[in-house]
């Protein structure tokens, strides 16, 4: 039933004949729908009242999760999990049950709504920014249980799927358009992140990097009040963290440049070991003789262990980043390799979550490690230990998301020091080089490559999968038996009639293609009562199916070097149901092509339209 339906009452359910007239709440409904598809403004301000929603729901799951952490580990009001040493038998068991929690409930939702879930990313790349808000509930409701009973994971990834799922319901409700849907999805993500950390540029730049895969005109707007307003609600409620404030500035000199490519290029590896852990650790569990929904509590038994000795690896880590990294190099590469370990575990056992803010804490012990070092082999250098600090945050953290200009702003929002915010600049784009290079993956897109989904950032193909040989075809197919002789198709199709007609068996299975101007040649004249269409008939190996992509139709035409070919019913059924032109398949590309360059350079003007 459309969304603007309303139930039947009064005359209508009795059967009588009313009037032509809209009822009122659809006319309502519909008014308001082209009220917002027609006004930029309108997106503006959905988006800021989206980013608003947003900004409270992120900062009541903030809340609630911590709240949970306090009572399952007994956690001192005003301290963090990972900050303090609790009591060696909840550090242990909590995450056994909250795994074993976790996947009854993962295995109890799977039954229930058994599809994967789309997040931001996939969801605009392929589907024009269509998400599930019931699977991006499913999503959120996981990792907070993930998170509260200690797993080695980030909020984060809870964060912007309810953010985006969020915006991408409320966008599909209004019908709207396919580029401002993308944008709405992003708005979601930018203000959740934006929430998390009380940080609008950082939270806008997320959107731009990752989610709609590019910076435009048409975009900054929506996404940035989105940003704005999440941060500004988001304060009411929760006093978020700054995790990368070391509350003092720091000192740059010429030389501390070259030292910040250094631990960017080492930060690259760094992020590349923690992204393969996680790939590494999965297949061990995989291996592993015990159920599914048994995974995460055989994890939560191996996060525990590992907290016992080191507590800093439950949770996202303690306030995520500590504002000094106390401890020598010892301490510091101890508690750097558990965290991996434990991320590790988390993931790939099943618990659900994100790398964003555990990235972060490993770059910060990475950094701090560093400087330990440094301080130890030359003590004269004079290197401010509180940089190397944050361009370790900084790069690991770019390497392992993917997005280094998100990275950067965060650092510069958080610190308010702008020689801090250029130090970081050059680890983070010497990182984002070492990962391309020699990974070629963000942890996002390394995700979808293991699942065989076919895309490396936002960027929109899936107007191109829509635009199929269904989409294509002409369903007017001129059709012969194989068995008729080329006389008789000379007398159904008269010079000039027809260019190509498609030759069919006894059971009308396609056959091949057939030449009119050779049915034509004068020299078959004495041979036209013999010969039959079996005989002329070519190219029988080539042919379409209906959800074929218009790259794939242009390459079966490069293959085939025909001008149409033939649409098949199935993969096994090869009955023909239309055919597709090569001229008409090239200027259906290319209008869409051009269309979605145009979208994508902002060509609408600063608001969205022209």
């Amino acid at each position: 039933m459309p969304d603007d339906a309303t139930p039947m009452s009064g005359a209508a359910a009795s059967g009588r004949v009313l009037p032509d007239c809209p009822e009122p709440a659809a006319t309502t409904t519909t008014a308001l729908r082209r009220s917002v598809r027609d006004s930029a403004l309108a997106i503006v301000l959905l988006s800021a009242a989206i980013g608003g929603v947003i900004g409270l729901a992120v900062a009541l799951l903030h809340e609630g999760v911590l709240l949970v952490q306090q009572i399952a580990f007994g956690v001192p009001e005003g301290r963090r999990l990972g900050s303090v040493t609790i009591d060696p038998m909840r550090t242990l068991l909590v995450p056994v049950l909250g795994g074993l929690l976790v996947g009854v409930v993962a295995m109890l939702l799977r039954r229930w709504h058994n599809r994967d879930i789309v997040d931001a990313v996939e969801a605009n790349a392929l589907y024009g920014g269509k998400m599930s808000m019931i699977d991006s509930l499913r999503l959120t409701l996981t990792t907070a249980l993930s998170n509260g009973c200690g797993a080695s994971v980030g909020m984060e990834a809870a964060y912007t799927q309810a953010g985006a799922g969020l915006a991408s319901t409320i966008g599909q409700r209004l019908h709207l358009r396919r580029s401002d849907l993308r944008t709405l999805v992003g708005c979601g993500a930018a203000a959740a992140i934006a929430a998390a950390y009380h940080t609008p540029l950082a939270g806008a730049f997320y959107a731009f990097e990752l989610v709609l895969g590019g910076y435009t005109l048409a975009n900054l707007a929506p996404v940035g009040a989105a940003a704005v307003a999440a941060v500004a609600l988001s304060g009411l409620l929760s006093d978020m963290e700054t995790p990368l404030a070391i509350g003092r500035p720091v000192a740059v000199a010429g030389w501390d440049y070259v030292l910040c490519g250094a631990v960017g290029f080492l930060a690259g590896w760094l992020s590349i070991l923690a992204m393969q852990a996680v790939t590494l650790a999965e297949r061990a569990f995989r291996l592993l003789a015990v159920p599914r929904w048994l995974g995460p509590a055989v994890g939560g038994l191996g996060v525990g262990g590992l907290a016992l000795a080191v507590p800093a690896v439950q949770g996202s880590g303690p306030g995520a980043v500590p504002p000094e990294l106390a401890g020598g190099a010892a301490l510091l590469a101890i508690t750097l390799g558990a965290k991996i370990l434990a991320s590790a575990l988390s993931l790939g056992s099943g618990f659900r979550g994100g790398l964003f803010s555990a990235s972060l804490f490993l770059g910060g012990l990475f950094g701090g490690l560093l400087g330990a070092l440094l301080d130890g082999v030359l003590p004269g250098l004079g290197i401010d230990r509180g940089l190397l600090l944050l361009v370790g945050m900084g790069a690991v953290a770019a390497g392992v998301v993917g997005a280094p200009v998100t990275m950067v702003l965060l650092v510069l929002e958080t610190t308010q020091d702008l020689w801090a915010a250029s130090g970081v600049l050059i680890g983070v784009v010497v990182s984002t080089i070492v990962v391309r290079e020699a990974f070629g993956y963000s942890f996002a897109t390394w995700r979808f490559h293991l699942r065989g989904v076919p895309i490396r950032g936002a960027y929109d193909i899936g107007w191109l999968a829509e635009l199929t040989a269904l989409r294509l075809m002409r369903s007017d197919a001129k059709t012969v038996l194989q068995s008729q002789s080329v006389e008789a198709l000379r007398r159904l199709y008269p010079l000039g009639s027809a260019k190509l007609v498609f030759a069919v068996d006894d059971q009308g299975r396609y056959a091949g293609l057939i030449d009119m101007a050779v049915v034509h040649d004068p020299t078959l004249d004495d041979e036209a009562a013999e010969t039959t269409a079996a005989d002329l008939a070519r190219h029988a190996g080539h042919a379409l199916l209906p959800g074929d992509d218009a790259r794939t139709v242009l390459q079966r035409f490069c293959e085939a070097e025909v001008e149409a070919l033939p649409v098949l019913a199935a993969p096994g059924d090869r009955r023909i149901v239309g055919y597709v032109t090569e001229s008409f398949a090239l200027r259906r590309y290319s209008q869409a092509l051009e269309k979605q360059r145009s979208a994508d350079l902002g060509e609408q003007g600063l608001w969205g339209r022209g």
